[in-house]
């Protein structure tokens, strides 16, 4: 099993950038509420496992079951629908007794596999309106399901790892210029409809997360955390207050930021950290992206290329959102940080996608 690979081909360096900024995440995640700490390190050493068991495992084996993988995914958004457990108004976990976890996470990296098989298999065709009529709707379907949990930024974020999906596997630039060309008017359109007093296109909550963000005044009761991650932030000025500090200013330890541990991570990473401890957060995130890029630059197939570009795009995508929603550059959403904010089930579908990245980097091309 393990003769065809050769220690050489092994990107240490990328397990290297993903252990630290996940003991990073650990640290910030103790210090923002410690009782979730404990959670977190069970998750990276189960992410550990799992990681070593994909990166040793030739994918190829799950590139010819991809259409398995595809109804696996759909039957776990099914059950949720179904059968899943609810919190905060959004129903998107199944409770299985033993373990609680989030579908929706893992059909982010399930539709990665299925999409980079798919589209090499019909990569001659691949600018054809059918194989493109199709796969918009192989995507629609999980994409409606997790609509409905409701969860909007997990539904964004596969919708824009689909595009790169595509991109990577050879869509014509005539046809992207098309659908830009459209999109974009679309989008402006769309825009002034949900900006109409008593629209209905977005849910309330939806709304009103966007009006805050344009006019936090007058939505004050909405825009509270997303004032509160940006004071957090600047008042951890270069060096920050330090990890479990007790300093009676800190807007982490005034509860002035709801959960904390998980999609306002960031801030609590400005505040105690400063801006040298967001800024190797930015950097670390930036060099496994870049780490998956290169791999995939050198996969020996085509799939594999697509599922490391796929898996890059995951991670640049979620941290620029979650980022930019700390700092106020976007609307409120809850889009968690790569390998740092608490999650059990993204650190362990992060640490799967690590590990099959891992084992397309060790089957590189031959020259």
């Amino acid at each position: 099993m393990f003769k065809q690979y050769q220690l050489r081909d092994f990107r240490l360096r990328l397990v290297v950038f993903v252990y630290t900024i996940t003991i990073v995440g650990i640290l910030v995640i103790g210090s923002a509420k410690a009782e979730f700490q404990s959670q977190q390190v069970l998750g990276m050493a189960l992410g550990t496992v799992i990681m070593l068991v994909f990166a040793l495992t030739d994918y190829h084996l799950m590139m010819h079951c991809y259409w398995l993988i595809y109804i696996v995914n759909m039957a776990l958004l099914l059950a949720v629908e179904f059968a899943g457990s609810s919190a905060n108004n959004a129903k998107r976990w199944l409770d299985l007794g033993f373990i609680r976890f989030q579908p929706s996470e893992l059909t982010k990296l399930f539709l990665i596999l299925f999409f980079a098989r798919f589209f090499t298999k019909y990569k001659e065709s691949i600018n054809r309106f059918r194989v493109i009529i199709a796969s918009g709707v192989l995507l629609l379907a999980p994409l409606y399901l997790v609509k409905e949990q409701p969860d909007l930024s997990t539904t964004l974020t596969i919708a824009f790892v689909f595009c790169v999906l595509i991109f990577a596997g050879g869509l014509s630039y005539k046809i992207i210029i098309g659908v830009m060309a459209v999109m974009i008017p679309s989008a402006v359109v769309f825009i002034n409809l949900i900006m109409q007093e008593g629209q209905q296109i977005l849910d309330d909550y939806q709304f009103r997360r966007i009006m805050a963000w344009l006019n936090p005044a007058e939505y004050a009761d909405d825009a509270y955390q997303q004032q509160n991650s940006i004071i957090a932030i600047g008042s951890g000025q270069l060096y920050g207050k330090g990890l479990y500090n007790n300093d009676i200013s800190s807007v982490k330890n005034g509860n002035f930021i709801v959960e904390p541990q998980t999609d306002f991570i960031f801030a609590v990473t400005g505040e105690e950290l400063g801006f040298i401890g967001c800024a190797a957060v930015i950097v670390l995130l930036a060099l496994i992206v870049m780490e998956c890029l290169w791999i995939g630059k050198n996969a020996r197939e085509k799939e594999g290329m697509i599922i490391c570009c796929g898996f890059g795009g995951l991670i640049a995508f979620q941290s620029l959102v979650n980022i930019s929603v700390a700092t106020g550059l976007m609307p409120n959403t809850g889009i968690p940080l790569p390998f740092v904010s608490y999650g059990l089930t993204s650190l362990v579908m992060l640490y799967m996608g690590v590990g099959i990245v891992l084992n397309v980097g060790l089957q590189p091309k031959k020259y």
